[in-house]
Order: structure tokens, then C-alpha cells, then sequence
């Protein structure tokens, strides 16, 4: 499995890497996102939705587990998965309906739903290093 690797420096910084994956993505794309908490998953997720041109809002749907936005040029599907405690649950959200249909779906706390991702979808992983700066990141982006 090959990645990319990419450094950021500031949320600004992350934020663009998730524009170049939002102007990238297709339909039925699925990113899965591996992050402890405070790493930039939402600041993520918020470039995707730019780069699909979707100008509404975007923050993390903790407690409704996901959040449908529209009106870009593919739908924007964001779970936050923290709270799912059996993976079985995510059939109460209609989950394979968006992860098979037309729009892009990203994932947070993927971990938590391991056994019912597919297997294409992109992983992505968010790290910090705090000797190198509170706002420094890695991103590693699986390239299979």
C-alpha cells in the first residue's frame, strides 16, 4: 500500500488539503478518517465539502451521526461515528445507501465501524507532534 504524506502547519493548511480531495472526489467515493480528538477532522471535512462546492456550515454530526449537505456538485455525506457502540446501528441511518450511492462520504472514528466499511474506501490518518507546534499535523493518505 503506498501513501501520501503531507505536513500542515495550520488549520488553514488543512483545510486546503481537504479542498484538493473534495475537487477530486467522485461519486461513490468513501474517505475513512482515523484522528484522536482535537486533530482536525472537522476542519478536514470542512475543505471536502469546499472543494465540492458546498457553502453551507459544515460541523462534526456527534450526536445525529450524519449530516447530508447539497447543492455542490456531488452530495457531501459526514458521519461522526464516536457513539456508534455495534456497527449493526449504522443500518438504522440508511448507511448503505449513502456509501453506495452518488455522493461522497466521509467518515469519522471509522475505527469504530471497521467490519461494514468497503473495502475500496480511502483511509485517512490525522496525527499531531506537539514538539513541532500545537497547530502541526501529518495527514497520510492511503494511495490503493
Amino acid at each position: 500500500m503506498s501513501e501520501e504524506i503531507i505536513e500542515t502547519l495550520s488549520p488553514k493548511e488543512t483545510f486546503d488539503v481537504g479542498v484538493r480531495l473534495g475537487q477530486n472526489a467522485g461519486p461513490g467515493e468513501v474517505i475513512t478518517l482515523y484522528a484522536d480528538m482535537g486533530c482536525g477532522k472537522t476542519v478536514l471535512a470542512q475543505g471536502i465539502a469546499k472543494g465540492l462546492g458546498i457553502d453551507e456550515y459544515v460541523n462534526s454530526p456527534t450526536f445525529t451521526i450524519v449530516q447530508v449537505y447539497e447543492g455542490g456538485r456531488l452530495p457531501f455525506y459526514h458521519f461522526d461515528v464516536y457513539r456508534i457502540e455495534d456497527p449493526e446501528e449504522m443500518q438504522e441511518v440508511g448507511f448503505d445507501d449513502y456509501i453506495f450511492g452518488q455522493g461522497v462520504c466521509m467518515i469519522e472514528w471509522a475505527e469504530f465501524i471497521e467490519d461494514i466499511l468497503p473495502e475500496n474506501a480511502k483511509r485517512i490518518s490525522i496525527e499531531k507532534n506537539p514538539a513541532k507546534g500545537d497547530n502541526y499535523r501529518i495527514i497520510k493518505i492511503n494511495l490503493d
